[in-house]
């Protein structure tokens, strides 16, 4: 895995989709959009696959694993399939910690056990809806060998991969928006008639955020820049939970609400 965050910026690293069964997935996410394999693991209370799009965009799919009641278990229990988290990757966890709680935002999950990865997360009441993961990551610590995961059985020919460009959420006011995603999470904003788009300078992921002071707050989708013909958009995937929409970098997005 790589570390994107070494020249000291924060970097939207990844989406993560949690689903009930891997297995279900490699028919979209490598027979339709073109996913290639990047790594995979066994976490605490979950697996975790990451497929690779055009220009580096990466998507997670987490699955329940080991004994019932898992986060990832009672996340499915309770929305179903569907995006879970976003992941950061920070150069200093202890600093980008300190610096989200000074801005008000409670800690949970604090981990830096493992030399090769420590993380914490936002808890979603407090982060518009979302949860938010930093990541300090050093690939090069890594034991040998530690994301030879086995993954799921996928269709034998793939298409060239998609543009996956990221994800799109709902927040109550611009205000909100520009605090959590640019002040404290660095993302570099500019503005369209529909909402607010955030960008990080190393990443190939954005996040465009539509602005409605009545919608709940959250995830509504992934973005690509095209998709096969077979591809259902604006509505959740069976599979991903959550719908597949087309959003330009140079024109505005289809507008969605929130669920």
């Amino acid at each position: 895995m790589s570390d994107r965050a070494a020249n000291g910026a924060y970097v939207l690293d990844h989406v993560a989709v949690a689903v009930a069964d891997v297995r279900d997935v490699p028919s979209l996410v490598v027979g339709q959009l073109g996913g290639r394999p990047l790594a995979a693991g066994l976490g605490n209370e979950f697996s975790w696959w990451q497929w690779e799009f055009a220009r580096g965009g990466v998507l997670e799919v987490l699955e329940p694993e080991g004994p019932p009641g898992g986060f990832v278990e009672r996340f499915l229990r309770a929305r179903g399939p569907g995006i879970h988290h976003v992941t950061f990757k920070v150069p200093d966890l202890a600093m980008a910690a300190a610096k989200a709680r000074s801005q008000g935002y409670e800690i949970v999950g604090y981990n830096d056990a493992q030399p090769s990865w420590k993380e914490c997360f936002f808890h979603p009441r407090q982060a518009l809806g979302t949860v938010v993961q930093l990541a300090e990551s050093h690939p090069e610590l890594e034991p040998e060998g530690l994301h030879d995961f086995a993954f799921p059985d996928a269709p034998t020919e793939a298409p060239q991969p998609v543009d996956v460009l990221g994800v799109r959420l709902s927040a109550r006011s611009a205000e909100r928006a520009l605090h959590q995603w640019g002040e404290v999470l660095g993302g570099r904003c500019s503005e369209t008639a529909s909402g607010l788009c955030f960008h990080w300078p190393d990443s190939p992921l954005r996040m465009f955020i539509e602005i409605d002071a009545t919608a709940p707050e959250g995830p509504l989708a992934l973005e690509l820049a095209a998709a096969g013909p077979k591809i259902p958009l604006g509505v959740p995937d069976p599979v991903l939970g959550t719908p597949l929409v087309l959003g330009a970098a140079e024109a505005e997005p289809t507008r969605l609400t929130s669920k």
